[in-house]
Protein backbone atom coordinates (compact mmCIF):
# COMPACT_ATOMS: atom_id res chain seq x y z
CA UNK A 1 0.00 0.00 0.00
CA UNK A 2 1.20 3.50 -0.81
CA UNK A 3 0.55 6.18 1.81
CA UNK A 4 0.82 9.93 1.28
CA UNK A 5 1.97 12.04 4.20
CA UNK A 6 1.85 15.76 4.83
CA UNK A 7 2.56 17.98 7.81
CA UNK A 8 3.48 21.42 8.97
CA UNK A 9 6.35 22.44 11.22
CA UNK A 10 4.38 21.41 14.32
CA UNK A 11 3.89 17.90 12.98
CA UNK A 12 7.27 17.46 11.30
CA UNK A 13 9.06 15.43 14.01
CA UNK A 14 6.12 13.05 14.47
CA UNK A 15 5.65 12.69 10.68
CA UNK A 16 9.27 11.62 10.37
CA UNK A 17 8.82 8.96 13.07
CA UNK A 18 5.57 7.66 11.55
CA UNK A 19 7.17 7.62 8.09
CA UNK A 20 10.15 5.63 9.41
CA UNK A 21 7.77 3.14 11.00
CA UNK A 22 5.72 2.75 7.81
CA UNK A 23 8.81 2.16 5.70
CA UNK A 24 10.15 -0.39 8.21
CA UNK A 25 6.99 -2.52 7.93
CA UNK A 26 6.84 -2.40 4.14
CA UNK A 27 4.57 0.49 3.17
CA UNK A 28 5.53 2.86 0.39
CA UNK A 29 5.44 6.50 1.50
CA UNK A 30 4.92 9.58 -0.63
CA UNK A 31 6.25 12.41 1.56
CA UNK A 32 4.54 15.66 0.55
CA UNK A 33 6.39 17.76 3.14
CA UNK A 34 7.12 19.77 5.02
CA UNK A 35 10.75 18.90 5.47
CA UNK A 36 11.86 20.81 8.58
CA UNK A 37 10.65 22.62 11.68
CA UNK A 38 10.77 25.99 9.90
CA UNK A 39 7.37 27.70 10.00
CA UNK A 40 5.20 26.86 6.97
CA UNK A 41 1.56 27.09 5.89
CA UNK A 42 -0.05 23.69 6.57
CA UNK A 43 -2.67 23.89 3.76
CA UNK A 44 0.05 23.51 1.13
CA UNK A 45 1.20 20.14 2.44
CA UNK A 46 -2.16 18.74 3.57
CA UNK A 47 -3.66 19.57 0.17
CA UNK A 48 -0.82 17.85 -1.68
CA UNK A 49 -1.16 14.70 0.43
CA UNK A 50 -4.95 14.67 -0.09
CA UNK A 51 -4.66 15.17 -3.85
CA UNK A 52 -2.44 12.08 -4.09
CA UNK A 53 -5.18 10.02 -2.43
CA UNK A 54 -7.99 11.62 -4.44
CA UNK A 55 -6.27 10.99 -7.78
CA UNK A 56 -5.34 7.40 -6.90
CA UNK A 57 -1.57 7.81 -6.62
CA UNK A 58 -1.85 6.67 -3.00
CA UNK A 59 -4.42 4.43 -1.34
CA UNK A 60 -4.43 6.28 1.98
CA UNK A 61 -3.03 9.43 3.52
CA UNK A 62 -1.88 10.76 6.87
CA UNK A 63 -1.66 14.44 7.77
CA UNK A 64 -0.21 15.91 10.97
CA UNK A 65 -0.05 19.39 12.46
CA UNK A 66 0.04 20.58 16.06
CA UNK A 67 -3.66 19.87 16.70
CA UNK A 68 -4.65 17.96 13.56
CA UNK A 69 -7.55 20.35 13.01
CA UNK A 70 -6.18 22.52 10.22
CA UNK A 71 -4.81 19.64 8.17
CA UNK A 72 -8.04 17.67 8.48
CA UNK A 73 -10.13 20.65 7.37
CA UNK A 74 -7.81 21.22 4.42
CA UNK A 75 -7.82 17.57 3.32
CA UNK A 76 -11.61 17.40 3.52
CA UNK A 77 -11.91 20.25 1.00
CA UNK A 78 -10.66 17.87 -1.72
CA UNK A 79 -13.49 15.94 -3.44
CA UNK A 80 -13.38 12.24 -2.63
CA UNK A 81 -11.45 12.67 0.61
CA UNK A 82 -12.85 11.51 3.93
CA UNK A 83 -10.24 12.60 6.44
CA UNK A 84 -10.84 11.75 10.08
CA UNK A 85 -9.23 13.61 12.97
CA UNK A 86 -8.51 10.87 15.50
CA UNK A 87 -7.20 10.90 19.06
CA UNK A 88 -7.16 7.26 20.08
CA UNK A 89 -7.30 3.65 18.92
CA UNK A 90 -11.10 3.50 18.98
CA UNK A 91 -11.60 6.49 16.68
CA UNK A 92 -8.88 5.30 14.26
CA UNK A 93 -10.57 1.91 13.99
CA UNK A 94 -14.15 3.15 13.77
CA UNK A 95 -13.44 5.70 11.06
CA UNK A 96 -12.32 2.86 8.80
CA UNK A 97 -15.07 0.41 9.83
CA UNK A 98 -17.96 2.86 9.53
CA UNK A 99 -16.79 5.79 7.40
CA UNK A 100 -14.33 4.14 5.01
CA UNK A 101 -12.07 7.12 5.66
CA UNK A 102 -9.13 7.36 3.31
CA UNK A 103 -7.10 9.84 5.33
CA UNK A 104 -6.09 10.06 8.96
CA UNK A 105 -5.27 13.30 10.77
CA UNK A 106 -3.86 13.80 14.23
CA UNK A 107 -2.12 16.43 16.27
CA UNK A 108 1.45 16.15 17.47
CA UNK A 109 0.49 18.02 20.64
CA UNK A 110 -2.56 15.82 21.19
CA UNK A 111 -1.16 12.28 20.89
CA UNK A 112 2.16 10.81 21.90
CA UNK A 113 4.37 8.82 19.56
CA UNK A 114 3.11 5.45 20.79
CA UNK A 115 -0.53 6.43 20.21
CA UNK A 116 0.32 7.85 16.78
CA UNK A 117 1.85 4.51 15.79
CA UNK A 118 -1.10 2.51 17.13
CA UNK A 119 -3.62 4.74 15.32
CA UNK A 120 -1.62 4.58 12.11
CA UNK A 121 -1.41 0.79 12.19
CA UNK A 122 -5.11 0.42 12.95
CA UNK A 123 -6.09 2.92 10.27
CA UNK A 124 -4.05 1.13 7.64
CA UNK A 125 -5.06 -2.43 8.54
CA UNK A 126 -8.75 -2.02 9.35
CA UNK A 127 -11.06 -2.71 6.43
CA UNK A 128 -14.37 -0.96 5.79
CA UNK A 129 -17.19 -3.10 7.17
CA UNK A 130 -19.20 -2.79 3.96
CA UNK A 131 -22.42 -3.08 5.94
CA UNK A 132 -25.34 -1.62 4.02
CA UNK A 133 -26.07 1.14 6.52
CA UNK A 134 -22.44 2.30 6.51
CA UNK A 135 -22.11 2.06 2.74
CA UNK A 136 -25.30 4.09 2.40
CA UNK A 137 -23.99 6.77 4.73
CA UNK A 138 -20.61 6.98 2.98
CA UNK A 139 -22.49 7.40 -0.30
CA UNK A 140 -24.53 10.20 1.26
CA UNK A 141 -21.30 11.93 2.29
CA UNK A 142 -19.92 11.60 -1.24
CA UNK A 143 -23.13 12.97 -2.80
Amino acid sequence: MKVSMGCDHGGYALKEKVKEHLLSVGYEVEDCGCYSTDSVDYPIFAREAALKVANGQCERGIVICTTGIGVSITANKIPGIRCALCHNEHTATMTRLHNNSNMLAFGAAEVDEAMAMKMTDLFLTTEFSGEERHARRVQMIEN
